[in-house]
């Protein structure tokens, strides 16, 4: 990843943490009786949290699904992503993407349109990327 692509990924994510500082909470989806809500949350139309802890300030944009996850603060998710059996905090997820049971936090992260990040199940346990250009993945 060449110095301009981390240069714009931590403005992209210092922009986003500055922006949520001095929000209030909004909830215009819908939060189940089983989940937690802390700090300034906004929550748009048709997004559902269910079995989760929110822990703001954070958005979920249009359509979010939020299941047995963590969402933690300064995180923002739009439109249509799916977050399930994962957490996540200090990080931007696009439009329509997916992480799916994956089993170490997510953090301070640039996640693009259409993503899908999962566990694998296949063994021996390997990572399998498939990256566009001028990506970074720090593995642990």
């Amino acid at each position: 990843m060449g110095l301009c692509s981390i240069t714009t990924a931590l403005f992209l994510r210092q922009a986003n943490r500055m922006a949520m500082a001095h929000w209030v909470t909004r909830v215009d989806g819908t939060i189940d009786a089983a989940s937690v809500v802390e700090g300034a949350v906004v929550i748009e139309a048709g997004a559902a949290v269910v079995r989760s802890r929110l822990r703001g300030p954070l958005i979920l944009g249009k359509g979010v699904v939020v299941e047995d996850s963590y969402v933690g603060p300064f995180t923002a998710i739009a439109e249509g992503a799916r977050i399930v059996r994962a957490e996540i905090e200090h990080s931007i997820v696009l439009e329509r993407s997916r992480i799916l049971h994956v089993p170490q936090r997510i953090e301070s992260s640039l996640i693009g349109k259409d993503v899908v990040v999962c566990a694998s199940e296949a063994r021996p346990r390997t990572h399998r990327l498939m990256l566009g250009d001028s990506s970074r993945v720090e593995l642990a």
